[in-house]
Order: structure tokens, then C-alpha cells, then sequence
């Protein structure tokens, strides 16, 4: 995989304040509801400091429910938040897999849910047992913190002869449902893309024909992209992806300049946008979310102290501002000391 090179620094901190957030609660222990407080406007990253990895956010009426890949015994951890900066666990959103994922099997990854008309369908990745591949399911709830149930007897998308599919993101885009996901190939010393696929009104199944809308073509990317994310914003169209190896310090997010929801989509850097530093080890996994107030946030993950991998390392769960200068993201931080709520 290329040997590793240092990465740019990311872009300059938000001031910083002295006042601190309540801690994040045991994984596995009960935790008496966040109480909405006007005087908590703060918050200190990692905002839930325990094993969190690939976090998706998704904002409900004024809370705000936060999906990770599988940890703490759970197929898809779900917290929640009334404030952005004290979080409680909830448990498992989708406690029992369909009849086609494999169980047990500590490989239900990367969640993205999305609220359709009165329910939310949660995307997220599981390992085929007929295929021995990972591959994309969705489930359905009436409820954002679940249980979500998936009765399907095939994956939603699984591109066995591209090493399989994962990282699915749903995205709306003036009234149309889209999904995005990567192929796996780097399973199987197959190329990897990033996909889009249009989905069927109730997102529950797909509609017209998958597309590949970008490629590792960079050297900081090595040996990967991966968790496609893509934003709208001032008419114009963004997708966020990881790259470089999950289990590094030197991961790291980029993005791309896209046309329209389905590309095409071009690079405009050579390196990422939100890098390392000394304190913030190997920042990814990215979802977009919108606050109460209509400030964009990037959620994601990075390995908490100098620990960085598995079993010594917990991938924590992080949160920056985004704002948008002259077409360009800007992503306010990696911080790591308390900062101001908009």
C-alpha cells in the first residue's frame, strides 16, 4: 500500500471557551436522559468518547440520533441528544439481521438512515452468507432510534463480482432519493469506486441503473476511498469521501465537485481537506447533518490518545462546524478543547 507520508494540517480551530460539556455515559450503562439546558453552549470533542466508528446523525424534530457501525454488542449502536454535546446510548437499532446476513459475524458496518414520509429506513452494511461478502441491506422503523426490521431475503446491493458493496449514504435531492455506496474491492485486489444509484419513492428499493462517479486516483488515497457523502449546498453539489487506510493515523477526508447528484464529479486538491493532527489520529467515516438552526455539521470519527487501531484504539465520535467560502468547505476544526454552539 504505498509507504505512509505526512498529511497537511486541517484548517485552523474555532475559539476556544472554558466551559465544559457532561461526560459521555459508560458504554453498556444506562444514562438518565440529556436535559435540554439554554445555559449548555458548548461542546468538547470527542463528544462520545467510547467506540463510535462511521457515525451517521440524523436530525428529529429537536433531537438528534447518532448510528455507528457495530460495537459494544450491537449490530448498529444508536445514541441520542437533545443538545449535540451530552449523548445517551439507546442500544442496538437493529437488533436481529435478515435471513440472508450472516450473524455474529462483528461486520455490520457504516449506517446511513434517512426519514421517508412517516418512516426511517436505515441503509447499512452486513456480510452475505451465500456470497461471503459484505453487502448493503435497509431496514425499516417508525421510530429513529428503532428497533429497525429488514424482512428481505437479498441485499439491497451487493456487487459480488466487485468485491462486494459498502458504506451505503442516502441523499435527497429535490424530492429524489439517491444512494451511494463503495464497491469492496479492496477485499479482493479489485479496482474501487465510489456508486450512486437512484432509489424508488419510498427508499426501499432501487430505480434506474448504478454509476460510478469517482476513483483512487490520488497518492495521499492509498490503498482507498471509501464512505461517500454528499452535500448541496449554495447550488452546488459536493461529495465527501475517506481515504487512505481506515487503521491509520494518516486517514483522511477529501471531496469532490460534482455537476449535479450524479456527477460527474472532479477533485479539486491533490491532498485531503480535514487531516491528522498530534491530537485528532486518522479523522473519517463523515456524515452531514443540519442543526436546529440550520448550520451544516460533519460528523465522524477518530481514534481517541495516541492509540490508533485495534484492540488498543477506540474510533470516537466527533463533530465540526462546515461552512462554504467562495464554493469551497471549510470544516472548522479538528478541536479537541470546548467550543461554542452556534
Amino acid at each position: 500500500m504505498g509507504a505512509p507520508r505526512r498529511l497537511l494540517p486541517a484548517i485552523a480551530l474555532f475559539a476556544l471557551v472554558s466551559a465544559a460539556c457532561r461526560p459521555a455515559p459508560e458504554p453498556g450503562t444506562p444514562a438518565p436522559a440529556a436535559e435540554p439546558s439554554p445555559t449548555a453552549r458548548v461542546y468538547t470533542n470527542p463528544v462520545y468518547a467510547f467506540d463510535f466508528p462511521d457515525p451517521h446523525i440524523l436530525r428529529v424534530e429537536d433531537a438528534y440520533y447518532a448510528y455507528a457501525t457495530n460495537s459494544s454488542n450491537a449490530n448498529i449502536p444508536v445514541l441520542r441528544s437533545t443538545d449535540l454535546a451530552a449523548w445517551e446510548r439507546l442500544g442496538d437499532a437493529l437488533p436481529a439481521l435478515p435471513e440472508w446476513a450472516a450473524p455474529n459475524q462483528g461486520f455490520t458496518w457504516a449506517p446511513g438512515v434517512a426519514r421517508i414520509g412517516d418512516a426511517f429506513v436505515l441503509y447499512y452494511t452486513a456480510r452475505d452468507a451465500e456470497a461471503d461478502l459484505q453487502c448493503i441491506g435497509r431496514a425499516v422503523s417508525s421510530s429513529p432510534e428503532g428497533p429497525f426490521e429488514d424482512e428481505t431475503v437479498e441485499p439491497l446491493v451487493c456487487q459480488t463480482d466487485l468485491g462486494g458493496s459498502i458504506d451505503p449514504y442516502p441523499f435527497e435531492d429535490a424530492g429524489r432519493l439517491y444512494l451511494y455506496w463503495k464497491n469492496d474491492g479492496n477485499c479482493c485486489g479489485l479496482p474501487v469506486g465510489l456508486w450512486v444509484q437512484p432509489l424508488s419513492e419510498d427508499g426501499l428499493s432501487l430505480a434506474g441503473a448504478p454509476l460510478e462517479i469517482l476513483r483512487r486516483d490520488q497518492a495521499w488515497e492509498r490503498p482507498l476511498i471509501e464512505n461517500p457523502a454528499m452535500v448541496a449546498a449554495g447550488g452546488g453539489y459536493y461529495l465527501f469521501y475517506s481515504g487512505n487506510w481506515w487503521e491509520s493515523h494518516e486517514y483522511a477526508v477529501g471531496y469532490a465537485v460534482c455537476e449535479s447528484a450524479v456527477g460527474p464529479c472532479t477533485k479539486p486538491l491533490t491532498e485531503p481537506l480535514f487531516a491528522f493532527t498530534p491530537e485528532v489520529m486518522g479523522p473519517g467515516g463523515e456524515s452531514f447533518f443540519t442543526d436546529l438552526q440550520g448550520n451544516l455539521w460533519m460528523a465522524y470519527h477518530a481514534w481517541t490518545g495516541a492509540a490508533v487501531g485495534y484492540p488498543g484504539g477506540q474510533r470516537s465520535l466527533r463533530i465540526e462546524p462546515v461552512t462554504f467560502q467562495d464554493g469551497t468547505p471549510v470544516i472548522h476544526g479538528p478541536t479537541h478543547e470546548p467550543q461554542p454552539l452556534p
